[in-house]
């Protein structure tokens, strides 16, 4: 059977008044009044049904009893305190654990790690890079990347970074003297690229107000940046995602053929448990990466 203990904060007390021999210097160290000190002895004593100090006009004696009490009492309170310090310390550091697509591990965050580990050295961050839909009550997960509509019921969920589609290619496709590439039409001369959404390239061509080409034909691939890659390749035309697309734009990998831009149904999500949100861990990776994103 667990034995009744007295208070943590007459324990307290009670070491702190032993250390300075004083109950006013003792609430001082722990930022409470002296009567509040007196009061928490007092209570100890009378839990133990012991006297611990031998109160003289001025001066503070321990008793026989306090004398025993004192030297567990240090102890306990040690490796309490040591477990406590521990357990902040993987609050704010160690290994976090997140998961994402793919295709955004590997165009977005990939190119950024090196920025996070800088920023926060003490922090191991762990990317999981897969298409499942993570289970926080059964997965080694900390965090996750979303790419979805943000409805997810019982997670706490900030919108991250939204999503525009439109057309990418190689900048050499552009200038085909067989194949030229000068306005939407010309697509139907090219292969073009799909990821598993086919619905988008119908959903664009219909808003350039293209007929003639056929949305279904081309070549697939089940992950985007594979899709990135083939249009980066000279394989086709692809319809690129804003995030995922950028470092190839910004190196001239990839160019975008027209200007017509749509916005996608989906967008990233920054998700993780309720319970986790203000710890240290999540907080500071989750203040990066919007921190990212507004420089990006």
């Amino acid at each position: 059977m667990a034995r009744k203990l007295p208070p943590l904060n007459t324990l307290r007390a009670f070491e702190a008044s032993c250390r300075y021999l004083s109950f006013t210097k003792a609430a001082e160290e722990l930022f409470v009044t002296q009567a509040a000190i007196s009061h928490q002895i007092k209570t100890l004593e009378e839990a133990l049904d012991v006297k611990l100090f031998r109160r003289l006009n001025r001066a503070l004696l321990l008793t026989e009893e306090g004398q025993v009490l004192l030297p567990a009492v240090r102890e306990s309170l040690s490796i309490l305190g040591n477990a406590v310090a521990k357990l902040r310390e993987q609050e704010r550091s160690g290994t976090l654990t997140v998961s994402m697509l793919p295709s955004f591990a590997s165009s977005w965050m990939v190119p950024r790690l090196g920025r996070f580990q800088t920023a926060h050295p003490d922090i191991d961050l762990r990317i999981s890079a897969n298409f499942d839909m993570v289970d926080f009550d059964r997965d080694d997960v900390d965090v996750a990347i979303r790419f979805g509509k943000g409805r997810y019921p019982g997670l706490a969920s900030v919108h991250f970074r939204t999503e525009d589609i439109f057309p990418v290619c190689s900048p050499g496709l552009l200038n085909d003297p067989d194949r030229p590439l000068s306005c939407p039409e010309d697509l139907k001369y090219h292969t073009l690229l799909h990821d598993d959404m086919e619905t988008d390239w119908r959903m664009w061509l219909m808003a350039a107000g293209v007929k003639g080409v056929d949305a279904s034909r081309g070549t697939s691939l089940n992950q985007s940046d594979m899709v990135l890659q083939a249009a980066i390749d000279g394989q086709g035309v692809a319809l690129g995602r804003s995030i995922l697309a950028q470092r190839a734009l910004r190196s001239g990998q990839l160019v975008k053929p027209f200007d017509l831009t749509l916005p996608s149904d989906y967008a990233y999500y920054f998700v993780c448990p309720e319970a986790a949100f203000d710890r240290p861990k999540t907080k500071a990776f989750r203040e990066w990466l919007f921190s990212e994103a507004e420089t990006s």
